[in-house]
């Protein structure tokens, strides 16, 4: 288990955080409204390539929010250590179980790479092997994300529900790098009990 305190963590520009001391990282976006960027508290020096991460997450919505936030969060890996390029995965709590709208609940979770690779870029391009539907997430609520990586591809779980697998990463194969807390536009980001397992 990695011990959440300031120290361990580089946070990203356009992006705030607090640590409680209690095992609770909060996270948030700042001074910007371009989304699917490099907003996280980045783990210094974890250099992580293959193997697994896993931590509980809760997204809330800062008071400030626009009405298209959804209180993203996730994780990302394989990070550069300025930022420049990672890999992500992220779910919409709001698109989860409280959901109604068929279109929305299609998009409970989210892969996507940066730069380049933005959720923006895969809907205009009608690419849409990297989201799918999460039926247990919700607004204020804990969920728990896992993610086994191995070389170019990537299994995501859900509450203990596999909710995706993406196969070839944008950064390809051999792409090492760190582990991340990601919020997006409008979340207040909770994170506690990050785990990484290193297989190589």
């Amino acid at each position: 288990m990695i011990e959440l305190k300031k120290e361990l963590f580089k946070v990203m520009p356009h992006t705030d955080a607090e640590f409680t001391g209690e095992g609770v990282a909060r996270v948030w976006k700042t001074d910007s409204l371009e989304p699917d960027i490099n907003t996280y508290a980045g783990v210094i020096g974890s250099d992580f390539h293959n193997g697994t991460i896993e931590v509980d997450v809760c997204g809330k919505l800062l008071s400030d929010a626009p009405d298209y936030a959804r209180g993203f969060i996730g994780i990302v890996f394989r990070a550069a250590d300025d930022g420049r390029e990672f890999e992500s995965f992220y779910i919409r709590p709001t698109n989860g179980k409280d959901c109604t709208d068929p279109v929305r609940k299609a998009h409970g979770c989210q892969y996507f790479s940066f730069p380049g690779y933005t959720f923006s870029y895969l809907r205009d391009f009608g690419i849409t092997d990297y989201e799918n539907k999460v039926d247990t997430i919700a607004l204020n609520e804990w969920s728990h994300i896992k993610a086994v990586i191995k070389d170019d591809t990537g299994i995501f779980y859900v509450d203990d529900v596999k909710v995706l697998e993406v196969n070839g990463f944008k950064h390809g194969p051999f792409a090492r790098g760190n582990v991340g807390l990601y919020v997006d536009i409008g979340t207040d980001g909770y994170f506690r009990n990050l785990s990484i397992q290193y297989d190589d």
